[in-house]
């Protein structure tokens, strides 16, 4: 509902980026927009020579990397598919006896 929403203004390599988002989400939003500033300020210290432009491709690369990785280690399909598979070993022996 447009009513839980509120604008706030995220600042982020020297750009103001207005933005309206659930008022739940404000702290994420923050800490979102922080957290990028804090790892652009880290590629131009480490990268002093190239443009900002190129450092925030930069990035986003890092963050989707991160986003993929976490993913992956979230991914309980393997785990999922070897209690059942526990479980009908212990279905058919318990029928058995």
């Amino acid at each position: 509902m447009y009513n839980d929403k509120i604008k706030i203004n995220l600042r982020i390599a020297d750009q103001y980026y207005p933005l309206w988002i659930n008022r739940s989400e404000e702290e994420l939003a923050r800490k979102a927009a922080k957290q990028v500033e804090t790892m652009l300020n880290q590629y131009q210290e480490r990268f002093p020579s190239v443009d900002t432009g190129r450092l925030s491709i930069m990035v986003a690369y890092e963050f989707a990397r991160r986003y993929f990785g976490l993913e992956d280690r979230n991914d309980t399909s393997l785990y999922t598919e070897k209690v059942k598979e526990l479980s009908d070993e212990l279905e058919n022996y318990l029928r058995r006896e």
